[in-house]
């Protein structure tokens, strides 16, 4: 249909990724707009339990497709398949999660149909009767509304956690299976082996964040982080500045311009509060601020702060759980 709104669902190795269904949260409420549906859409070897798993968020309808050749992730592969659903059905718009397997497929698709794209989308609204999009421009410094005029359909890559997830109900979807033919000699790329990342770090998930940003001076003050998030069973974020004097890598910022992440707790170290970071980690459920200077913006956001160097500070705090949770 026209007018509906359709996400893709992300699985690896049969395993449906949560914040897909984020999508499927702010899919309905356009898909209302447009007085319309939310549909979803998965590709995979053996997807047909995850697409049931779907109309539990809101999906009224499941496209699947399956076969061998799309056992092991190949944005080639999927991005085939994906072209091949889209081109046929021509939603208003498909929502995509801008994670590295989500944009590959997304921006291999809108190539190939030749239609609009906006990445890293962290606002969707209906305006005008067209999707406006709001992403992050010139460094995080301002946010922009995109509206395709003339490429459309349209595709988003959509921030995790820039949404609520919706709550899981009794629901269920019609599942229409899809024949995509992919073939292994149609592709330029073969699976050798996956070699996981000693170093990975999921922030979107984590339920609990210790960061750290330019208060803390240097880089061994991450170390310190790192000790209380291991602790706490936590994940270390950083502030833009922290990751820009090279103390920590990329993957753990936080902020416009890095990961939107809403754990239960987010621990602050040493982090001024610039809107930019505050626009990555402000829905999170408690943020504890530890800031030696009194008048620093992050304690307005605070649920709690703590005045005084955290080099004093943090060290009494793991101290403290340890003796708590007999570590």
């Amino acid at each position: 249909m026209a007018n509906d709104v359709w996400v893709y669902i992300e699985q690896k190795e049969g395993a449906i990724s949560p914040m897909s269904f984020e999508l499927l949260g702010i899919g309905k409420q356009l898909a209302d707009g447009f007085g319309s549906n939310v549909c979803a859409f998965v590709i995979g070897d053996k997807v047909d339990d995850l697409a049931k798993e779907a109309g539990a968020y809101g999906a009224s309808k499941v496209y699947a497709v399956e076969g061998d050749v799309f056992k092991d992730f190949r944005g080639e592969a999927y991005a085939k398949a994906a072209t091949a659903l889209l081109e046929k059905y021509k939603p208003e718009i498909a929502l995509f999660r801008a994670t590295s397997m989500g944009t590959d497929v997304a921006a291999a698709t809108a190539a190939q149909l030749g239609f609009g794209l906006c990445t890293d989308t962290i606002g969707l609204a209906i305006d005008g009767g067209k999707v406006k999009m709001t992403r992050a421009a010139f460094g995080g410094n301002y946010s922009v509304s995109v509206v395709n005029e003339k490429a459309a359909p349209q595709i988003a890559t959509v921030r995790p956690k820039a949404f609520a997830m919706p709550e899981k109900g009794a629901g269920t979807a019609e599942v229409v299976k899809e024949s995509v033919a992919v073939a292994d000699a149609d592709l330029s790329t073969k699976v050798v082996e996956f070699i996981k990342s000693a170093t990975a770090v999921n922030l979107v998930e984590a339920d609990i964040i210790v960061s750290g940003g330019r208060g803390l001076g240097n880089e061994a003050g991450f170390a310190m982080l790192q000790e209380l998030a291991d602790v706490l069973g936590g994940a270390v974020g950083a502030s833009r500045a922290a990751v820009d004097s090279e103390w920590i890598p990329y993957e753990h910022q936080v902020g416009q311009t890095g990961k939107t992440v809403k754990p239960k707790i987010y621990i602050a170290c040493g982090i001024s509060g610039a809107i930019q970071h505050l626009a990555g980690m402000r829905t999170s459920d408690c943020i504890v601020a530890i800031n030696k200077d009194p008048d620093a913006p992050i304690f307005k956001a605070a649920s709690f702060g703590i005045v005084g160097d955290y080099k004093e500070v943090v060290p009494k705090i793991i101290e403290k759980f340890k003796t708590k949770l007999n570590k």
